[in-house]
Parts: structure tokens; C-alpha cells; sequence
């Protein structure tokens, strides 16, 4: 049986498994928000940053793509993403249904969704977000980089994200 993960944020542009497929694939339920404080990965304890999560809320979608890991590596798959993933409990592991978009394909896959009761959910302003972004550095680099990536390849995938746009923009302007 394949095993399928989908891709909403950092996993886009940096899944770090092999990836034997990757196709656009919708969830629904579910929105892409800068809605976990990372002290980790992009920030620390001190000077946390935040990262994209899955946010449930009824009526919403969330576009990104669909990896299914080499046969053979689903094992090894499993293992890694929730090292990276599950490093703080903050990210809760799904199998949840997608749609690959390109022929209305279902899919079941592992998905990583925000615990609205863990200490580091948030729900903050967009402007609160980018003074968050633009300060924040963690073990895996500067706070914008991860914003700006993520952008980016969301462009390359024609799946526009105004509010990731917005960020971006005003990131760069807190930067100078």
C-alpha cells in the first residue's frame, strides 16, 4: 500500500524523504495558518518564530501536494517525519482524505495538524505574525527564510496564498 503525505508548508520545498510521486492535492476542513510558535526549528524559546500548520475550520481548504514515498521506504518515511515533525507535540499525526486535484483522485495520507490545545498554538494578527517572522532564528535557520520558501514554491505550484504574499512583503520591510 502507498504512503502518501501531504505537503502544505516546509514539506513543499524540503520533504526529506524520497519521493517516488508528488501531485497537487486538496484538504478540506483545514486551513494553512501561521498558527504554531516554533522554538525550535525556526526560533527558540526566547525569541520564538512560527511556522505553518493546519488549523481545522469548518468550510475551509487547503491546497498543496500530495508525496507518496518510494516503495519500500514507508518505514523509514514514517520514522523521519515525525522526528521532524512531532519534535514538541504541537503537531498532531493524521490520516486524513485528500483529492489529488489534477483527476479528483482520493487519497488517504499522513498529515501533520496543529493540537489547538498545545502551549504552542496562536492565533495572531498578520502584522503580529510578521514582526514574529522577521526576528525569529532556530536550528534550521532564520524565521524568513521558511516564509520566504514556502511562498515561493507555492507560486511555482500556481496555488496563490495572499496572506503568505502579504507576510513576505512585510517581512522584508522590517529587514531593511
Amino acid at each position: 500500500m502507498s504512503l502518501w503525505v501531504f505537503g502544505y508548508g516546509s514539506l513543499l520545498w524540503n520533504p526529506g524523504f524520497a519521493v517516488a510521486e508528488s501531485r497537487p492535492a486538496r484538504l478540506t476542513g483545514y486551513a494553512r495558518s501561521f498558527c504554531m510558535r516554533s522554538i525550535h526549528h525556526r526560533g527558540t524559546e526566547e525569541t520564538p518564530g512560527l511556522v505553518l500548520a493546519l488549523d481545522a475550520h469548518d468550510g475551509a481548504i487547503c491546497d498543496g501536494l500530495a508525496l507518496r514515498a518510494e516503495p519500500g521506504s514507508e518505514e523509514d518515511t514514517l520514522a523521519y517525519l515525525r522526528e521532524r515533525e512531532l519534535v514538541s507535540a504541537a503537531y498532531l499525526e493524521r490520516i486524513l482524505p485528500l483529492v489529488l486535484t489534477d483527476d479528483q483522485t482520493p487519497v488517504q495520507a499522513v498529515t501533520y495538524v496543529i493540537d489547538p490545545d498545545h502551549v504552542q498554538y496562536c492565533t495572531l494578527s498578520l502584522e503580529e505574525q510578521a514582526q514574529a517572522i522577521a526576528h525569529a532564528v532556530g536550528g534550521r535557520g532564520p524565521n524568513s527564510e521558511y516564509l520566504y520558501n514556502t511562498a515561493a514554491h507555492l507560486d511555482e505550484l500556481g496555488i496563490p496564498d495572499a496572506d503568505l504574499h502579504w507576510l513576505a512583503d512585510r517581512v522584508k520591510a522590517l529587514a531593511g
